[in-house]
C-alpha cells in the first residue's frame, strides 16, 4: 500500500493489514476472497471491489500529495498556497480512510458470521488439551478463532471484538499524525526561506494549524489505544489464566514492566508522548498476541502477527517534534541628514512597517494634528509615519536594533536642532515610548573624587560650563558637577578638569531621573 511517507507505508503494509485481517491486500483489479467459502457471497465480493476502488482514489490523491510536497520546496512564491492545499489534500485522504474504516467492520462481520457458522457444526473444544481446530476454520485474525469465542465470556468477547475493529482507528491517527508532520516539516523549511514578515506568518499559521490538529490526533490516539490495549490484555490474561498458562502469565508480566520504563524514558523526547506510548505498547501488546497463538497452535495467526511485528521493528517512530524557529525581519538604519531631499510628492514618506516579532526602536520626531511635508524634518532621513489612536500624526526616524543606539541617535538628532526627539520601541508589535516612562529620562553629572579642595582654576572652569551647572561638596574629598543634560557633554568636563587636576578621580556618573 502507498503512504505519505516511509513510516506510513510500513506501518499500514504491517499493522493495518493484520488488524484488518489482510483488508488492504485485495487486488484492485481482481479482489479475491480472503476467506475460502466467501467466493460466491455477492455483497462480500461488492464489498471487496468497493475497497480495491477507494485503495486506487486514495493512491491517487497520496500521490498527489508527494508531488505537492516537492513543489512546496521548490516554488518559494506560492508556499502558502501549496501548504493548504496539502492539508485539503490529506483531509480527503483521512476521509477515504475513515470510508475504508467502515467496510473493514461490515467485512469483517461477514467473515466472522461464516466462520461462527461453520463452527457451529463442529464438534465443541474445551481448550488446547482437546481435539485440534481443523485447518479450514483456522484464521489470520487471532480473535476470531474458536478459542476465544468459545472460552471468553460473552460480554468480554464482544469488548474485545470492538477492540480489534478499533485498532484501524488507531491506525488511522498514527497515518495521519506522521502525514501531517511531514507537512510540518515543509512548512518549517518554507518558513526558514521566506522572503518576508507576511509569508513568513501565513506559514506559521498554517504550521500552528498543522501542529494543533496533531495534538488532537494524539489525543484521540491514547483514548483509542488504551480501551484496545486493556481489553486485549484482560482477555488475554483471562484465557491463559483458565488454562494454566503461568509460565507465559509470568514473561508478559515482566514484558510490562520493561516497556513501562521504555515508555517513561521516552516521554517528552518525541514527535508525541502518545505515538511513542503506542508503538512500544503495540509491539509488546503483538508479542503477547504471538505468544497466544502459539499456545493455541493458530499457526496462520501467527505467522500474521510475526509479521506484523516485523513492520513494527522497521518504524522509526522516535522523532522530535517540528520546531519553528522564529524569525525577525526587521530592517535597521541609522539617521542621516541629507542635503538633497529624500522624499517628494511623487516619493512620500512611507507608514511605519509593523513587524509581529522581534524589537526596534525609533525615534519620535514629533506629533502633529495633520500631516507634515517632508521639509518639516530638516533633511533627517529615513523617516516614517504613523497615525495613532487618536487620530494625530506621528513621525519617526531611523530604526535600531539596541537602546544604546537609539539614545546616541537621540543626541544626534538634539545637535540637528530638534528640540525633544523621543525614543520609542516596538516590541512583538508592543509599542512604548521609553522616554515617556517614569524612571527612563536621564542625565549625568560629574564627580571630582580626592580633592580636598578645588583650584581656582577649576571653579573658573565649572562656572564657564553652559546648561547652569551647578558645584556642590557632597563630603569625604568628593564634589559634584551638574546636572548635564548629555552624556557628551559630562565626558566633555571631565576631560578639561582633568587637564587641570591629575590627581583626583575624575569621572562621569549617570542619574536616572
Amino acid at each position: 500500500m502507498v503512504e505519505v511517507n516511509p513510516i506510513c507505508r510500513g506501518l499500514c503494509a504491517g499493522v493495518l493489514a493484520a488488524v484488518a485481517v489482510g483488508l488492504f491486500g485485495a487486488f484492485a483489479q481482481s479482489p479475491e476472497a480472503r476467506i475460502a467459502g466467501l467466493e460466491n457471497n455477492e455483497e462480500y465480493m461488492s464489498l471487496l471491489r468497493e475497497d480495491a476502488q477507494l485503495q486506487l482514489r486514495e493512491d491517487s490523491i497520496v500521490g498527489a500529495v508527494e508531488r505537492l510536497r516537492v513543489v512546496l520546496r521548490e516554488d518559494p512564491e506560492q508556499r502558502s498556497q501549496h501548504a493548504r492545499r496539502i492539508m485539503e489534500l490529506e483531509e480527503r485522504i483521512f476521509a477515504l480512510r475513515s470510508e475504508k474504516g467502515r467496510l473493514v467492520d461490515r467485512i469483517n462481520t461477514i467473515e466472522q458470521d461464516w466462520v461462527l457458522a461453520n463452527l457451529n457444526a463442529a464438534p465443541p473444544t474445551a481448550g488446547p488439551t482437546t481435539a485440534e481446530v481443523p485447518e479450514s476454520l483456522k484464521v489470520r485474525s487471532l480473535i476470531d478463532n474458536v478459542c476465544f469465542r468459545e472460552g471468553l465470556p460473552e460480554n468480554d468477547y464482544a469488548a474485545l471484538r470492538r477492540a480489534q475493529r478499533l485498532e484501524l482507528r488507531a491506525v488511522e491517527c498514527v497515518n495521519r499524525f506522521f502525514a501531517n508532520r511531514e507537512t510540518a516539516l515543509d512548512l518549517v523549511a518554507a518558513y526558514a526561506a521566506a522572503l518576508n514578515e507576511a509569508e513568513a506568518l501565513e506559514i506559521a499559521a498554517c504550521f500552528e494549524a498543522v501542529e494543533g490538529a496533531n495534538d488532537t490526533l494524539a489525543d484521540s490516539l491514547a483514548g483509542i489505544w488504551n480501551y484496545v490495549y486493556d481489553n486485549k490484555t484482560y482477555a488475554f490474561d483471562y484465557l491463559m489464566e483458565k488454562y494454566g498458562a503461568e509460565e507465559l502469565l509470568r514473561r508478559e508480566e515482566e514484558r510490562r514492566i520493561e516497556t513501562a520504563r521504555a515508555v517513561e524514558a521516552l516521554r517528552g523526547r518525541t514527535a508525541s508522548d502518545a505515538v511513542a506510548d503506542y508503538f512500544l505498547r503495540k509491539e509488546a501488546t503483538v508479542g503477547y498476541e504471538t505468544a497466544v497463538a502459539e499456545f493455541f497452535g493458530l499457526d496462520a495467526a501467527r505467522d500474521s502477527l510475526r509479521g506484523v511485528a516485523k513492520q513494527l521493528a522497521q518504524i522509526d517512530f522516535r522523532v522530535p517534534r517540528p520546531v519553528l524557529e522564529e524569525r525577525s525581519f526587521i530592517e535597521y538604519d541609522s539617521i542621516q541628514i541629507v542635503r538633497t531631499p529624500r522624499y517628494t510628492y511623487q516619493n512620500p514618506i512611507p507608514e511605519c512597517r509593523m513587524y509581529a516579532h522581534g524589537t526596534v526602536y525609533r525615534i519620535l520626531l514629533g506629533t502633529f494634528n495633520t500631516k507634515r511635508a517632508a521639509s518639516t524634518f530638516r533633511g533627517a532621513v529615513p523617516l516614517c509615519y504613523r497615525i495613532d489612536e487618536e487620530g494625530k500624526w506621528c513621525y519617526y526616524a531611523g530604526a535600531f536594533a539596541t537602546r544604546d543606539e537609539a539614545e546616541a541617535a537621540q543626541q544626534q538628532m538634539k545637535r540637528a536642532g530638534f528640540l525633544r526627539p523621543e525614543i520609542v520601541v516596538w516590541t512583538d508589535g508592543e509599542y512604548r515610548n521609553i522616554t515617556r516612562e517614569p524612571g527612563s529620562v536621564r542625565s549625568y553629572r560629574v564627580e571630582i573624587v580626592g580633592a580636598e579642595q578645588l583650584s581656582e582654576a577649576m571653579k573658573e572652569l565649572i562656572g564657564s560650563l553652559e546648561g547652569g551647572v551647578e558645584l556642590s561638596r557632597a563630603g569625604d574629598g568628593r564634589y559634584v558637577v551638574g546636572p548635564f543634560a548629555e552624556r557628551e557633554a559630562a565626558d566633555a568636563a571631565v576631560s578639561a578638569l582633568e587637564a587641570l587636576d591629575r590627581s583626583s578621580e575624575i569621572k562621569t556618573v549617570e542619574i536616572a531621573e
